[in-house]
């Protein structure tokens, strides 16, 4: 597997900036990484496909996905962005997961944003060989979100935390980025690094990329 395709580059940032501002210049300086194959590896088609960019300060952790979208948007009709969201994943969502321990992959968090700007933040634990959730982990993250024709633009900012803590140059989390799109469960689940299971499932720690902080 070509090594490069699994490193994902968190560029640092000197400043906060307004989240709302998706078309910021601070993010022409984040590195892109491409969301264009299926969990399984099988290529999507472009019209499917997302890019991604990140960024971090002292403060906090951005990311950005600038979706193509050839299709209906399946979003709720009553969105709702003050708290967070339960079940956004059943909607068009994009999605990283956290590892900040790379020694215990299996210990990650989950953040979601949706077209709509709606977000989850939730943390997971399979250490034990059984999934256990923390659905109350708040990690004060806000969202951000603009729908364009064929495309959608979503961004999230997630404040660094005494679960998820500031990292230092050089620091090295296990990662995944995710995109879902359209209602067919064979064809909505995209990914950065392919989880290869026989069904759509994006929750496979061991095929987590590397998000490196420079």
């Amino acid at each position: 597997m070509d090594v490069e395709r699994q490193i994902v580059e968190a560029r640092f940032t000197p400043g906060d900036f307004a989240l709302k501002d998706l078309a910021s210049a601070e993010w022409s300086a984040a590195t892109p990484v491409q969301i264009d194959h299926y969990w399984s590896g099988e290529p999507a088609p472009v019209g499917r496909h997302a890019e991604a960019r990140i960024l971090w300060s002292e403060q906090a952790l951005y990311v950005r996905y600038v979706c193509n979208q050839a299709e209906p948007l399946v979003i709720s009709d009553h969105p709702q962005t003050i708290t967070k969201t339960m079940y956004l994943w059943d909607r068009d969502v994009c999605e990283i997961f956290l590892a900040p321990d790379p020694a215990v992959v299996e210990k990650y968090f989950e953040f979601e944003v949706a077209p709509t700007g709606e977000w989850l933040d939730i943390g997971l634990d399979w250490t034990t060989g059984k999934r256990q959730t923390d659905w109350q982990f708040s990690s004060r993250m806000t969202a951000a979100a603009r729908i364009e024709k064929d495309r959608v633009t979503m961004a999230m900012r997630i404040p660094w935390n005494n679960r998820l803590p500031a990292p230092a140059r050089g620091t090295r989390w296990r990662a995944n980025l995710f995109r879902c799109v359209t209602r067919d469960p064979k064809l909505r689940y995209l990914a950065w690094q392919p989880t290869g299971t026989p069904q759509p499932f994006f929750h496979v720690p061991n095929a987590f990329g590397w998000l490196v902080f420079s």
